[in-house]
């Protein structure tokens, strides 16, 4: 098969880049780029596509047609994750996990943007 496109950065519109890529950072554990601010912020994750986050004028006003599946790393669990996330300044939009472990949370970030925090393949 010949060579393919491959994804290459995820970028969310945002009011301040900066302020959002620290959020996502820390959800994350990996450190923006030195060269970051409020205009635009670059997180640039280890074999995975970078995040970037571009400063617009509009707001948000519609759910994502899109958003990212988060799972817990080894040694971590959804539970503790998701605990970890809102304590960072996530808010809780809707709990749909279930007493026997299926199931996620569906969480958005400082300005919105939804994500999910999902059962790891370690922990099924």
């Amino acid at each position: 098969m010949p060579p393919t496109l491959e994804l290459h950065t995820i970028t969310f519109d945002c009011h301040d880049a900066l302020a959002l890529g620290t959020f996502w950072s820390r959800v994350l554990g990996h450190p923006l780029a030195e060269d970051s601010a409020e205009e635009a912020a670059l997180l640039r994750l280890p074999h995975r596509p970078s995040l970037l986050f571009l400063r617009v004028p509009e707001g948000k006003t519609r759910k994502n047609r899109l958003h990212l599946d988060l799972a817990a790393p080894p040694g971590s669990n959804r539970e503790a994750e998701t605990r970890r996330v809102l304590a960072l300044g996530a808010r809780l939009l809707q709990d749909l996990r279930n007493p026997d472990g299926t199931g996620w949370a569906v969480l958005a970030d400082p300005e919105g943007n939804e994500f999910c925090v999902v059962l790891a393949d370690h922990e099924r």
